[in-house]
């Protein structure tokens, strides 16, 4: 059996271990660090990672398969999130997708004090494959795609004229490229490579996190989920983890209706409720 060691310096064989990947694989020694990272320093993490991908990643990889998108793409919320709703960057990137604000109003999220979309999986899906579908059309190549939903396409779209080349290899070797973005192909890249064959690189026995069960239910303006969980027998924690969009835990009054999710069979005792309120 092969050393974790061995594995981490040895560039893998794509065709005889791997899942199909629809993103291009570069193995150098910059993905060689992300992998020693990831079985090191940033193992707890991964697996983390790895945990949440089982609930995430197959519905991800369903919407940007509709779009006619690499599947492969998902796996750009996996470094940017971890897969977390409730994930804020220093720049104030929110959700699942670390939308900025600007941009996902752009692709038609909402973001107020009530209601924040960027945490809603599959409105903020939808926007972010708009998104990675508009960025291709530009750049004409997935490294350049992914690379500019990290640092911005302004910004790269100079670079890429300063320098001409859609490279991002020879790119990401000039001084004024940004750090971040420079990491940000390799880590990418590490991630697919280990997310796809986890015990190949040490990740065993991960205990998957199941997906959500639930169906869709509109209710009014100024439905508390506090008070709705309690009147249809189950936990405020569950019925908040299904509708993180949700800041405070309650729809805005000024809103007629908002399509909220619930626990799969519960939704004859929210249209009882729902009643009852009117």
């Amino acid at each position: 059996k092969p050393s974790l060691k061995k594995l981490t310096h040895t560039p893998p064989k794509l065709d005889e271990i791997y899942p199909q990947f629809d993103l291009p694989i570069i193995y150098n020694s910059r993905v060689k660090n992300w992998i020693t990272y990831f079985q090191g320093r940033g193992r707890k993490w991964f697996g983390t990672w790895l945990s949440r991908s089982n609930r995430y990643l197959p519905a991800m990889q369903g919407t940007l398969r509709k779009k006619s998108l690499p599947q492969d793409l998902a796996y750009v919320a996996m470094i940017e999130s971890g897969f977390s709703p409730h994930a804020v960057s220093s720049a104030s990137a929110v959700g699942y997708w670390q939308f900025i604000r600007p941009t996902a109003n752009r692709y038609g999220l909402q973001t107020n004090w009530w209601i924040d979309e960027r945490r809603d999986f599959a409105k903020s899906t939808i926007a972010a494959a708009r998104y990675l579908e508009d960025l291709f059309r530009i750049f004409k190549s997935w490294y350049l795609t992914a690379a500019a939903y990290n640092m911005g396409e302004g910004r790269l779209k100079k670079l890429t004229k300063k320098y001409r080349t859609n490279n991002f290899w020879i790119l990401a070797n000039k001084p004024d490229f940004p750090k971040e973005t420079r990491d940000y192909i390799p880590k990418l890249i590490a991630t697919m490579l280990i997310a796809k064959a986890p015990g190949l690189y040490g990740f065993h026995n991960i205990e998957k996190v199941p997906p959500h069960e639930f169906d869709y239910f509109s209710v009014p303006g100024g439905t508390d989920l506090v008070t709705l969980a309690e009147a249809i027998g189950v936990s405020q924690s569950s019925l908040r983890s299904l509708n993180p969009e949700l800041i405070h835990g309650f729809v805005p009054r000024f809103v007629r209706s908002h399509r909220i999710r619930v626990p799969q069979g519960f939704t004859m005792k929210v249209s009882q409720f729902v009643r009852q309120q009117l």
